[in-house]
């Protein structure tokens, strides 16, 4: 059996653990669902329809946006959201790599 050696950016590690963290919530899986089923909606729609509380529904986008999962778009005083797609590719394949070198 030969020793593989690992290179790892830490930087990107950060970044992809944030990111799965973001992503380990069920509320935010559900809320991330919801957005992906809809490709934007504002976040009234979000909360009224999933019934949540306006601030937990926040909160939640929040920690998305600073992951960089969704983005947001204003328009007048609504508030849109869409998935970065290839913000959430760029973690699988992060995770793919990784699952690789270790078979």
């Amino acid at each position: 059996m030969r020793k593989a050696k690992v290179k790892i950016n830490e930087d990107n590690l950060q970044i992809s653990a944030e990111i799965l963290r973001a992503l380990a919530h069920p509320l935010r899986m559900n809320i991330l669902e919801f957005i992906d089923k809809h490709k934007t909606i504002n976040v009234n729609k979000i909360y009224n329809t999933l019934k949540l509380e306006q601030s937990i529904t926040s909160q939640h986008l929040r920690i998305l946006r600073t992951a960089g999962v969704v983005d947001t778009r204003r328009d007048g005083k609504f508030i849109y959201y869409t998935i970065n797609y290839p913000r959430v590719a760029q973690v699988v394949k992060g995770i793919d790599n990784f699952l690789e070198d270790e078979q």
